[in-house]
């Protein structure tokens, strides 16, 4: 079975749910503690930290994990351990004679052939260069091979010379990036030239992608450029070293996430080998999941300038929601993970890991060293700024933590914070400036019930009174041009006009009219589904306000609770009242404490 499989199963199985079933376990402090079952013991020697996914003994000495406490108390093979796990997780472990053959077999021959000559090139005479800036680093060449870095010549056709002489197609070669084409080269040439190469390898250690850093310090190309996206490499899901740094992660219950691949490598060198790095783009959602399978703390050690801050904040917010709890650690100016461990050693490195702090602490830092909290005006932007890590949380504890804390901060009043938060989650809502009313500033794209109210008002023009007999009007509508559309046609029917002039029309208004006329959709019940549909856009902020309140709830106090509680059983009865449907109604108590369903929060880059 492959290691992927295997580590889909570590990480969704609950070690604690299955070791509690032959152990009686009671908890102490943050493991839980029972007799051995692997020696029969009497006392609680027996520890299991739910966190790290382990468990040990301390009489007997045994430990492990889910797999190795099955393996150790019931003798299951590992494969079979593997299976009764998985099938507890509901995934299923197919057996030998259902593998299938690798589809991309011939394409990880490719990447493997690549691997291996990059670092025979760093070992032969053209590595000279290469193997000098690595000696300026600090790194032996076979500490470099060990980590699988090579060396790209400077040539424009070695390495597909090279390949062809193997055999491999240049096709192959183009679909991996090794190769590139130009209109300007009459054939493909190697994309990576004089280049220290650090080779990409997934969780069973074989190569993936490259990336490659230009020796020359006078040349124009960038800096470090990487393998394009293929059939086996996906820059978004992929963290340089997580192969190496998976195991340790687990070990120490953290990670660190540095900027580039010399970082990551010091790093490991030091001792701290849990350190991963992206892979040139923004840290994403899916490099977050991946990260928490195998740690539940993240120390970021981005560079202190306005660039790396907001790298760091961003990443934090992600890790946030994917249940990581993020910690900043402020490396001198100037300074990289790398270049300070060369001057200073590894202790230095450790001793600001040792001071690393929240990152919302972080944030609160530089908006007090910035004078935000010197002045209003700066502490209504400093709320802004915190306001993508107050939604990005996840943990509900930790949310609770965070708004304590932002509240003490900044100095605003917790109700009030709770609803920005709440605010802020909507779907398509930007805040409202200060002294606004709740109309939407700038184009909004059309909902489908704007559209039904539009399509129908322009096919008849004299729906309109309806709709202002029943109080809509163009605030409700969010599309500017149909607010446009919809003011025109009021005012001509009010005037009692038949032919609506349209010269005083934006261009947005006119085209989305004839648009709207040429539509060859057939309605059934027109007239019902107009005015659905207007009282639909007439009570929307009321249901908006309740799914606000349905959030504010999950970070009220007691007394805000009741007062939300209050405030959106008033809006159901409102909506009752018009005759909204309650098939789509949510509850008057939802999000009250002990309600079983609970809605989720949505994340956001930072605003700082």
């Amino acid at each position: 079975m492959s290691d992927a499989l295997v580590e889909e199963i570590r990480a969704r199985a609950d070690i604690f749910e299955v070791v509690s079933e032959h152990v009686q376990l009671r908890r102490s402090g943050k493991s839980f503690r029972g007799p051995c079952p692997l020696h029969g013991g009497d006392g609680p020697n027996f520890a299991l930290d739910p966190q790290r996914q382990i468990f040990k003994c301390f009489v007997c000495g045994e430990g492990g994990d889910v797999f190795g406490f099955l393996m150790k108390h019931l003798g299951f093979e590992f494969p079979e351990a593997v299976r009764h796990v998985g099938a507890r997780v509901g995934i299923e472990v197919p057996d030998r004679e259902e593998r299938r053959e690798d589809p991309h077999a011939p394409l990880r021959g490719v990447l493997a052939f690549a691997a291996e000559w990059f670092q025979s090139r760093l070992r032969e005479p053209a590595g000279e260069r290469a193997r000098g800036y690595l000696k300026g680093r600090g790194l032996s060449l076979e500490e470099a091979l060990a980590f699988g870095v090579g060396y790209a010549d400077d040539e424009w056709r070695a390495l597909r010379t090279a390949a062809a002489r193997h055999g491999i197609e240049e096709e192959a070669l183009l679909r991996l990036g090794l190769l590139a084409e130009s209109e300007k080269a009459d054939e493909p040439y190697d994309r990576f030239r004089g280049r220290l190469m650090f080779t990409i390898q997934d969780l069973r250690d074989r190569p993936i992608g490259f990336g490659g850093r230009i020796l020359d310090p006078k040349s124009d190309a960038p800096k470090y450029i990487n393998s394009p996206e293929s059939p086996v490499f996906r820059k978004g899901e992929e963290l340089y070293a997580l192969n190496r740094a998976r195991h340790a992660m687990r070990r120490e219950g953290c990670a660190a996430i540095a900027e580039g691949f010399t970082d990551v490598i010091a790093l490991h060198r030091a001792g701290l080998e849990f350190a991963v790095a992206g892979l040139g783009t923004s840290f994403t959602a899916e490099q977050a999941g991946r990260l928490a399978r195998y740690a539940k703390k993240a120390y970021l050690l981005y560079d202190s300038d306005t660039a790396g801050l907001r790298a760091t904040f961003r990443t934090g917010d992600i890790l946030l929601a994917a249940g990581v709890h993020p910690m900043v650690v402020s490396l001198p100016s100037g300074e990289d993970p790398d270049s300070l461990i060369r001057k200073e050693g590894a202790g230095a490195i450790r001793q600001l890991m040792d001071d690393a702090v929240d990152l919302l602490e972080r944030k609160l830092q530089i908006l007090r060293r910035e004078g935000y909290l010197d002045r209003v005006e700066g502490r209504r932007r400093a709320v802004d700024g915190l306001l993508s890590t107050l939604r990005a949380v996840s943990d509900p504890a930790l949310r609770d933590i965070y708004v304590d804390r932002a509240v003490e901060g900044v100095g605003i009043r917790r109700e009030t914070l709770v609803h920005e938060i709440a605010r802020a989650a909507r779907p398509g809502t930007r805040r409202r400036p200060p002294g606004r009313g709740r109309r939407a500033a700038g184009p909004r794209l059309e909902s489908k019930t704007e559209r039904e109210f539009l399509l129908l008002l322009v096919r008849d023009p004299t729906l309109a009174r309806r709709a202002m007999r029943i109080g809509l009007s163009t605030e409700h509508l969010r599309d500017r041009a149909g607010r446009e559309i919809f003011e025109i046609l009021s005012a001509a029917v009010d005037e009692d006009v038949e032919d609506v002039d349209w010269s005083s029309a934006s261009g947005p208004a006119r085209e989305r009219w004839n648009a709207l006329r040429e539509a060859g959709e057939e309605i059934a019940d027109p007239a019902g589904v107009f005015e659905a549909a207007a009282t639909r856009l007439l009570y929307r902020e009321h249901r908006e306000r309740m799914d606000e309140i349905d959030r504010e709830l999950e970070l009220a106090d007691s007394e805000q609770q009741r007062r939300l509680l209050s405030e959106k059983q008033e809006l159901a009865r409102e909506l009752r009242a018009a005759g909204e449907a309650a098939a789509f109604m949510p509850r008057a108590d939802a999000g009250r404490p002990g309600s079983a369903e609970r809605p989720g929060t949505a994340t956001a880059g930072y605003a700082g």
